[in-house]
C-alpha cells in the first residue's frame, strides 16, 4: 500500500512539473512571441529562480505572466521537485541508478517462488539463473536488493504468509516454492499458506532444527534443508574424504563448468524408444554422455544402471557429460534432428 501510494504521488509530481513547464513555454510564446527555445529558457530560469537576465525585454503582460509563474514555482514547482528528489533518495528509483531492475511478473507460469532474499535466497536464485529457470522473489523490503550486484530479478515486496502476496506471485501457476526465511515459524506458515493455494506445489524450506523439520514435513513441505547441518557435514568430509569431495565439486550442476551432472525427464519418448533398453537406444554411443543414475516413475533410484535397463515414460535419467553431450542426449530421447 505504502509503495503504491509513493508511486502515485511521484507520478502526480512529475505531471505537475511537466504541466508548469508547458504553461510557461506556451505563455511566453503567446504573450511575448518568443521562439520555442527562448520560451523554454525563460520558463526554466523563472521556475528555478537562478537570476539570469531576460532573453528579450518583457512588456507589461510578459512581466505580469513572469510574476505569476514565479509565484506558482514557490508552491507547485517546489513541491514537485521535493517529491521527486525524495523518491530518488529513499531508494525507490535507486535500482535504476545502480543498475538494478525489477522485471514484470505478468504471465509467469511453471516458475519458482523464492521467499526471502538473504544469503540463502541469493544462492538459490544464482542456481535458478544458471539453469535459466523463471522465478520471482518475495521479501518484505525492497532494500535487500541494494546489496545485490547480480542479474535483474523479478521482485515482489510483501509478506509471503498472506494469500494476496502469493497470488500476486502467481502461486496457482508456479511449480515450486523455496522458503529461505531465518525463522522456522515463518517458514511453517508460508508452507501452510502455499499448500492451501496450490495442492500440487513442490515446497522446499529451510529449517534450523530436526524437531522443526518434522513439523514442516507435516505441514506439507516436500524437502527440508538445514544449512548448519549441511555445512558441518561438508566440512567434516573435507577432512575425512578430501579427494572425493573435490572430485564431486568438479561435477557441476550449474551448467557453467565443462562437465555437468543433469537430470533428463522421459516424458515425451518417441514410440519406438518406449520400453527399449539403454543399450538398444544407444544414447551413450550417439551422444557421448554417461547415464549414471535412473529413477523409476515409482520413485526408486538405480545407481549406475546397466545397459539392459529399460527406459520407460515418466522415468528420469541422471546424465554426466559436457553441455553439448547432454543436449545431444536430450535430442536423441526426443528424436529431434
Amino acid at each position: 500500500m505504502e509503495e503504491g501510494y509513493n508511486n502515485k504521488k511521484t507520478i502526480i509530481a512529475i505531471l505537475l512539473l511537466a504541466g508548469i513547464v508547458i504553461i510557461g513555454i506556451v505563455g511566453y510564446m503567446g504573450i511575448e512571441g518568443f521562439g520555442a527555445v527562448d520560451a523554454f529558457y525563460m520558463t526554466i530560469i523563472t521556475l528555478t529562480t537562478v537570476g539570469f537576465g531576460e532573453v528579450h525585454p518583457l512588456g507589461d503582460e510578459g512581466k505580469i505572466f513572469t510574476a505569476v509563474l514565479s509565484f506558482i514555482s514557490l508552491g507547485f514547482f517546489a513541491y514537485s521537485i521535493s517529491v521527486i528528489t525524495t523518491y530518488f533518495v529513499e531508494g525507490q528509483l535507486n535500482y535504476l541508478v545502480r543498475g538494478y531492475k525489477i522485471k514484470s511478473n505478468k504471465k509467469m507460469e511453471k516458475h519458482v517462488i523464492v521467499i526471502g532474499f538473504g544469503r540463502n535466497g541469493q544462492q538459490v536464485i544464482e542456481e535458478l539463473f544458471a539453469h535459466n529457470h523463471p522465478f520471482v522473489v518475495i521479501d518484505q523490503s525492497h532494500d535487500v536488493l541494494k546489496g545485490y550486484q547480480g542479474k535483474p530479478v523479478r521482485f515482489i515486496q510483501g509478506d509471503a504468509t498472506e494469500d494476496a502476496v502469493l497470488q500476486k506471485a502467481g502461486i496457482e501457476r508456479a511449480i515450486a516454492v523455496i522458503s529461505t526465511l531465518p525463522n522456522d515459524a515463518d517458514n511453517l506458515f508460508v508452507a501452510l499458506t502455499a499448500r492451501s493455494l496450490n495442492t500440487g506445489l513442490k515446497i522446499v524450506s529451510r529449517a534450523s532444527s530436526e524437531s522443526n523439520e518434522r513439523k514442516l514435513r507435516v505441514a506439507g513441505v516436500n524437502s527440508v534443508v538445514m544449512p548448519e547441518k549441511v555445512g558441518g557435514a561438508h566440512m567434516a568430509k573435507l577432512i575425512a574424504r578430501p579427494d572425493v569431495v573435490e572430485f564431486l565439486e568438479h561435477l557441476s550442476i550449474q551448467g557453467t563448468d565443462p562437465t555437468n551432472l543433469e537430470e533428463i525427464e522421459c516424458r515425451q519418448l518417441p514410440d519406438d524408444f518406449i520400453n527399449k533398453t539403454i543399450y538398444e537406444i544407444g544414447v551413450r554411443k550417439k551422444s557421448g554422455a554417461n547415464i549414471v543414475g535412473f529413477k523409476t516413475p515409482e520413485g526408486k533410484y538405480i545407481i549406475n544402471p546397466t545397459p539392459d535397463t529399460r527406459v520407460i515414460p515418466n522415468a528420469k535419467l541422471f546424465v554426466l557429460g559436457t553441455h553439448d553431450q547432454i543436449e545431444s542426449m536430450k535430442k536423441i530421447l526426443r528424436k529431434e534432428e
